[in-house]
């Protein structure tokens, strides 16, 4: 099922979200937890529903979770996106059996796919605009990625293993070094199939583009921002809410 002419393909959102944030501790698993006056996962899918590019979005949740009514809520608010319970787990396995139903559903096998982090509500319109278009320019897929800015150490094993205050050994050349972010967009089979590979070799897969690195491809870095940021502790719980507040205003 290949178009041929790559600008046919269109590009859908997919957001896995059976995680249960527990660093993050509270009642509800983060993503859905209250985050600048709605729930975190809100504010990507108020992203996505901006981008004129994206056709679709869908969410993949845990089966036990299906019937919680702040789905109900999300999906008043943020019309038109198909929560299905495709939840595994691990992220890998959400986020393959989410693929799985929208090929089932008959999305065409090469249509872009851009899979994000409920937890990274900081994305925007125009970040998404930025990772779509130069992944179509070269029809080869790609990621949000920043380029370190930090010296970074790496800790002495011994001091670590010991349960002591860890020692710098030395220090890692940062020169070639990105941090990944989301969304991440590849062709759906492609990322199906990498996905299916990757889970059957039980390889260490912590992101969509270790998926398909494994396939021989080279994804793209395009440049993200910094406000694309992972909420996982606390303190990020508050700098997001300090970030998402100024920007309503």
């Amino acid at each position: 099922m290949h178009s041929g002419i790559h600008s046919n393909k269109k590009c859908h959102a997919l957001l896995p979200t059976a995680g249960t944030g527990s660093r993050l501790g509270g009642e509800l698993p983060k993503q859905f937890q209250l985050l600048a006056g709605k729930p975190m996962v809100s504010h990507a899918l108020e992203a996505f529903k901006a981008s004129p590019q994206i056709q679709s979005i869908w969410i993949g949740v845990s089966p036990g979770f299906i019937e919680n009514p702040i789905l109900q809520t999300i999906a008043e608010t943020v019309s038109g996106i198909h929560v299905v319970p495709t939840g595994g787990p691990t992220r890998q396995e959400t986020v393959r059996n989410t693929l799985a139903a929208m090929l089932k559903a008959g999305i065409p096998h090469d249509d872009w796919i851009l899979v994000h982090d409920a937890a990274r509500p900081g994305i925007t319109p125009a970040l998404i605009n930025k990772l779509i278009s130069s992944v179509q320019a070269s029809n080869s897929g790609g990621i949000l990625a920043v380029p370190l800015a930090d010296t970074l150490k790496q800790a002495d094993l011994d001091s670590v293993v010991a349960g002591n205050i860890p020692r710098s050994e030395k220090t890692i050349p940062r020169e070639h070094l990105w941090q990944a972010q989301t969304p991440q967009m590849f062709g759906l089979k492609q990322l199906h199939d990498a996905l299916e590979s990757a889970i059957r070799l039980e390889a260490d897969v912590t992101d969509e583009a270790s998926a398909i690195e494994l396939t021989g491809a080279r994804p793209l870095l395009i440049e993200g921002a910094a406000r694309n940021f992972k909420v996982t502790h606390p303190a990020d719980w508050d700098l997001m809410q300090l970030l998402l507040s100024s920007s309503a205003k």
